[in-house]
């Protein structure tokens, strides 16, 4: 047994920086939408057809931050991954898909450089993948979820709550 666990241990390191590099990357792209206002980014939704596209901007931008933060933190990781997911396929659907695979679409060359285009749904996929990796292996080492998981809680529904839930 003591062999096994020499040999997994290492391997849940390897979910360290997948977890840091979505968590910022979510949470990165859920304060530009803060900074620049979510109903600004409203607008865009109403321009691809969203109901209710101020509200869906706001519910984006917060699910973006927190989602991003709980990532980051290692904990309510499968939780959060689920509505992160399905945001990811509704950009990929109705933004990046009809702008194919690659997301660097170089469209031009000028003297200062390359010209890129709008980016494809590469991105999308490579979220929600890692989400997906993340939600089924767990948070890994250093994350809030582990730490709260190893506390000594008493027994009952508060404590199995959080040894199910935010781990």
């Amino acid at each position: 047994m003591l062999e096994v666990r020499r040999e997994i241990a290492p391997r849940r390191w390897a979910l360290l920086p997948l977890r840091a590099v979505v968590g910022y990357g979510f949470l990165a792209h859920g304060l530009a939408k803060w900074n620049r206002g979510p109903a600004n980014f409203g607008k865009l939704l109403h321009v691809l057809g969203v109901p209710a596209p101020v509200p869906a901007a706001w519910l984006v931008t917060l699910l973006e931050i927190f989602g991003g933060l709980a990532i980051l933190a290692g904990v309510l990781v499968a939780l959060v991954s689920i509505p992160l997911i399905v945001s990811m396929l509704v950009a990929m659907f109705t933004v990046h898909v009809r702008y194919g695979f690659s997301s660097i679409n170089t469209v031009g060359l000028t003297p200062s450089g390359p010209v890129f285009g709008p980016p494809g749904y590469e991105i999308d996929l490579l979220y929600i993948a890692c989400l997906i990796a993340l939600a089924v292996l767990g948070p890994g080492p250093l994350s809030l979820g582990g730490w709260l998981r190893e506390r000594p809680w008493h027994h009952g529904a508060f404590s199995r709550f959080v040894r199910n839930t935010l781990v």
